[in-house]
């Protein structure tokens, strides 16, 4: 399994149709949930909005022979694959249809059109898959959970029919305010989905059975691990059962990529609550131990909460000097003017 960093370019909000003599992609959808469709095979991604860093792992399907129909040849452009002719329409059956036009709809930019012929799809893991997360960008957390709750019952499914066109898609989705996931078509996904669109509703209980129920499945997935942290502390910052709880999932986690040291942040953020100064301040300096590659947002999240640590200890002038640094940088940045005594 092979990992990479890469820059991405910003694209304007909505809808994106990108061609090139290797395929096509075809993007939709802000921050909250963005889709890509392309002809490279299914990748899983983090990274840290803002920064365009996104973290990279290449999923490998194996040797074996793939069970889904080969894809078209390269040279044919997407929006070829998604235009159904009179007569293939003659013998495609209807939910196919409707989600082929529910695809090209989006290429086109019209998500009003998409989403009509989606629903009309959602008898399809794909079309319900597609359907869910557009439902949940627009934050219709009804829909998105009902349609995400038919992608899981035809998870067996999934990708299917994006693999007979040609396609693979990959969607992302916040999964803190430092850290987006991108997802492939999956029971992975699906449940990741299910997770936002309850918590979307205010069912953090919910939210919080469904990341456990992919944890049971993956415990080492830390995407699911930093997921559930951020909810507990979200639901009960207080609680000491929480703060246990938050230390466990941070169990044996290193500084390895930008997820790991916000999964750091969250666990110093935990002992702290629990009276645990010393091991705070030793998982905060892990994780600002590498700071190459590391978006600015999340050090100084590092920085504050490692001067708070400082400040309780009673090292007042190290908690000073943490808190004149992240001035210094950014003199907005929320509560360290008033610990230096110098709000206007």
């Amino acid at each position: 399994m092979g990992f990479r960093f890469w820059r991405r370019i910003q694209l304007l909000p909505g809808i994106t149709l990108n061609l090139s003599k290797s395929g096509g992609s075809l993007s939709f959808g802000p921050r909250g949930a963005k889709f890509t469709v392309g002809p490279r095979g299914k990748r899983t991604t983090a990274g840290l909005p803002g920064t365009g860093l996104f973290y990279t792992s290449q999923m490998h399907q194996g040797s074996g022979r793939q069970r889904n129909r080969p894809a078209p040849p390269p040279s044919v452009p997407a929006r070829d694959r998604l235009d159904l002719n009179f007569f293939q329409r003659l013998f495609t059956p209807a939910g196919e249809e409707a989600l082929v036009d529910g695809c090209r709809a989006l290429a086109l930019g019209d998500e009003a059109a998409a989403l009509k012929h989606l629903r009309q799809a959602t008898s399809l893991a794909d079309g319900a898959f597609l359907a869910g997360f557009l439902a949940l960008k627009h934050k219709n957390f009804d829909n998105a959970i009902a349609w995400l709750n038919q992608a899981v019952e035809n998870s067996s499914r999934l990708g299917r029919y994006f693999a007979k066109y040609g396609m693979a898609a990959t969607l992302s989705l916040p999964i803190t305010e430092e850290v987006t996931a991108h997802l492939g078509p999956n029971r992975r996904g699906v449940w990741l989905g299910l997770a936002e669109a309850h918590q979307g509703r205010g069912e953090i209980e919910a939210a919080i059975a469904w990341l456990e129920q992919l944890r049971r499945k993956d415990p080492e997935d830390i995407v699911a691990r930093l997921s559930l942290a951020e909810l507990l502390l979200e639901r009960d910052a207080d609680d000491r059962k929480t703060g246990h709880r938050v230390v466990k999932l941070a169990q044996g986690i290193d500084n390895e990529s930008e997820l790991h040291a916000t999964l750091l942040l969250y666990k110093a953020r935990a002992l702290r609550g629990l009276g645990m100064l010393t091991p705070a301040r030793d998982a905060l300096t892990l994780a600002l131990r590498r700071k190459k590659d590391r978006p600015e947002d999340l050090l100084q999240a590092l920085r504050f909460e490692r001067a708070e640590v400082y400040a309780e200890l009673g090292h007042k002038s190290r908690a000073r000097r943490e808190w004149e640094k992240l001035y210094a940088g950014n003199p907005d940045y929320a509560g360290v003017a008033e610990r230096l005594g110098i709000c206007p």
